[in-house]
């Protein structure tokens, strides 16, 4: 989260892909996804950051942040 928080979104997104690839846990991916879709936002790709939160929010129905897709 350090590189989001930076804002190098490439490197951010690189190691959120990465961490998709390893979590097995439903409720964390969820957190990655929404992680995703805020910097899909941040770059003003807002159809990209929708998908991302709504695969978050399948995978949790419970993460209210999701609810609010402009980060």
């Amino acid at each position: 989260m350090s590189a989001q928080s930076e804002g190098n979104y490439a490197e951010a997104l690189h190691n959120y892909y990465e961490a998709m690839r390893l979590e097995i846990d439903p409720c964390d991916r969820s957190y990655i996804l929404y992680n995703i879709g805020l910097i899909h936002t941040s770059n003003a790709q807002h159809t990209k950051a929708l998908e991302y939160c709504f695969r978050a929010l399948e995978r949790n129905p419970f993460l209210p942040q999701a609810f609010k897709a402009d980060g």
